[in-house]
């Protein structure tokens, strides 16, 4: 693979060159050359299947959420990114849970996503595992989110990004 800068002859070309080299143009207008890749006689793994399958749905995702999303194309403003790119990698990534923990009569959790932190739910469980409480916490700082405990059980909480990935802690 190689970069070109400031050539006159392939400057801003995009596509095949014959059957041996593509040429590619990235948002910051460097031009890649590489060979043509060769995927004759390839068989693929049940994981590698299973991948193609889930990054399809990233891709229908992505075009998608790109246009109907701003978040995407800020985050994407003023770097070699795009919208779609930015899209795609937070379908791939599910949030992250930091901690858990009960101050008084709260319930702290502290959460990050690659984009954003689109909701955290609360649920509180008696000893037979029916619900006494649920809702959905509020974010109190950057990435702190605060629920109101108001009665005693097991805690299960779940984190959901943009894309609907889902992180869960029970405790």
């Amino acid at each position: 693979m190689a970069k070109v800068r400031k050539n006159k002859i392939i400057e801003g070309v995009s596509g095949k060159l014959g059957d041996q080299l593509v040429l590619r143009l990235r948002k910051d207008g460097v031009t890649i050359v590489a060979d043509m890749p060769d995927f004759s006689g390839r068989v693929f793994s049940e994981a590698q299947v299973s991948h193609q399958s889930r990054f399809k749905l990233g891709t229908m995702y992505a075009k998608a959420a790109s246009k109907a999303e701003p978040i995407y194309a800020r985050l994407a403003a003023g770097t070699v990114k795009t919208a779609y790119n930015l899209a795609l990698a937070d379908f791939f990534h599910a949030p992250v849970i930091h901690g858990v923990q009960r101050v008084g009569s709260r319930l702290e959790v502290s959460a990050s996503d690659d984009v954003w932190v689109a909701r955290v739910v609360v649920k509180v469980f008696d000893a037979g595992g029916d619900v006494l409480a649920q809702g959905e916490a509020r974010q109190e700082d950057g990435s702190v989110w605060v629920f109101a405990l108001e009665v005693e059980g097991r805690l299960m909480v779940e984190v959901f990004d943009l894309a609907g990935n889902v992180a869960r802690w029970e405790g």
